[in-house]
């Protein structure tokens, strides 16, 4: 009975660092988008434009 409580508690342990881990690359990914909104305002309006104007001539 003590092994299965055992490896819970382990499992607990575990998905608490996951959740710490996916928090941290989710400040980071934010972080580097408040950085480079900017280029990648751009960088999207470049792409979508560029679609429009090859589409048209489909």
């Amino acid at each position: 009975m003590w092994r299965i409580q055992y490896i819970l508690a382990k499992l607990r342990e575990e998905d608490g660092v996951g959740v710490v881990e996916i928090i941290l690359i989710l400040v980071v990914l934010i972080g580097l988008v408040i950085i480079f909104k900017s280029q990648l305002t751009s960088l999207v309006q470049n792409i979508f434009s560029k679609i429009v104007s090859e589409s048209s001539g489909i």
